[in-house]
């Protein structure tokens, strides 16, 4: 009795894993400050006036870039003894109160650093560049690297002489920001007839991803000679 063969499975597709990455610069979209009021004197009460005067003027010059100010946030308040050598006999009081500024408008970034540390025991820090918590801007950097990873494998395709044919699967690596602060500086003195130029950091952004797709059947392996091939 005659039985048909059975049917040859088509064989499992072929596929590559290729590994893309981009890396772009884009511009920061905050400037972060962190200014300190500090106030020392023998007398306590004195020492707690003098703080609360010269926060509170602090905060008045802060009003007066709100437009520009997206958040303000009191961190560090601390008031405390000085001892003099190993008794506890007080030589003086200080206190402090720290406030982080986070800047949006960068046209009047320089002036209100100049007019920050113009004010009497105040020291400034800062800026340190950033981009917005979700920020947008690595969606160009996340597409060039997944084009990458498509070149690539196009490229271990046409080796072979396959193409890409279907896509399985896009791993993203984890894209890192690479934000690094600029040294801190320090301002002091008179802001009177003074401007600074401020340039603001770019900040790099990194994406990696691994795809893994299907090629069709490779051709070239049956254009390969057998080894014995001429003998």
């Amino acid at each position: 009795m005659y039985q048909p063969a059975p049917a040859r499975s088509a064989p499992p597709p072929t596929v590559v894993s290729v590994r893309g990455e981009a890396v772009r610069e884009v511009p920061p979209e905050l400037a972060v400050l962190t200014v300190t009021v500090s106030a020392r004197d023998q007398d306590r009460a004195a020492t707690l006036a003098r703080l609360t005067d010269r926060a509170a003027a602090q905060r008045t010059l802060l009003d007066e870039f709100a437009a520009a100010i997206e958040r303000r946030e009191t961190g560090d308040v601390s008031v405390y003894p000085e001892v003099k050598g190993k008794t506890e006999r007080v030589s003086a009081y200080h206190g402090s109160v720290t406030t982080s500024v986070t800047v949006a408008d960068f046209t009047v970034l320089g002036d209100l650093l100049l007019r920050l540390g113009a004010q009497d025991q105040t020291a400034v820090s800062g800026p340190w560049w950033r981009l917005r918590p979700g920020s947008r801007a690595g969606a160009e950097v996340r597409k060039a690297a997944v084009a990458d990873a498509l070149r690539g494998a196009a490229e271990y395709a046409d080796a072979v002489g396959a193409r890409l044919e279907r896509l399985l699967e896009i791993i993203d690596e984890g894209a890192d920001g690479g934000v690094q602060p600029l040294a801190a500086m320090a301002y002091g003195g008179a802001a009177q007839d003074m401007s600074l130029d401020l340039d603001p950091q770019q900040q790099a952004l990194r994406a990696a991803v691994t795809i893994r797709v299907t090629i069709t059947e490779p051709t070239i392996l049956d254009e390969t000679p057998p080894a014995d091939a001429g003998r």
